[in-house]
């Protein structure tokens, strides 16, 4: 591991980084969500990410952290939220998954809805899977896998 690449002391948490696979644990604090803005970061540096594709996958990869802190795991500390990253030809693949029941993330309501417009929040998937160029759910929804193409 390159420590002058992401100090571990930062983050507190489990991080490996290599070429093609990085991983990140977080405890289900709402406060660990400020970690990925860092964390994407440095994934744009060592991937040399256009700005389009950095900003993508900081949008998508806070609205996933966050949920999965929030619904999944209920901002309990006890619980961990994880982030893996693997490089593969053309693209940037992460999954973000919690300890939570999971969820049908076909009966999440649809945030362009006319009545949903001003509603507050529910946003997040919606924006995961526009800002992405896959996004799919496994584990029964605690686990969303993201992918951005290069």
């Amino acid at each position: 591991m390159d420590s002058a690449f992401l100090p571990v002391k930062y983050f507190n948490s489990d991080l490996r980084m290599s070429d093609l696979h990085t991983n990140l644990t977080l405890p289900s604090d709402p406060t660990n969500v400020a970690k990925v803005e860092l964390f994407v970061h440095e994934v744009a540096l060592r991937y040399q990410l256009s700005p389009d594709v950095h900003g993508n996958i900081l949008v998508s990869l806070t609205e996933a952290v966050t949920n999965a802190i929030l619904h999944g795991n209920h901002a309990d500390c006890n619980k961990n939220v994880s982030i893996s990253l693997r490089r593969q030809k053309d693209a940037l693949s992460i999954r973000v998954s919690d300890e939570g029941p999971g969820f049908d993330p076909n009966y999440v309501p649809d945030p362009t809805c006319p009545e949903l417009l001003e509603k507050c929040g529910g946003r997040g998937i919606f924006l995961m899977r526009h800002l992405s160029d896959e996004c799919n759910f496994m584990r029964g929804g605690s686990t969303v896998e993201m992918r951005f193409k290069l």
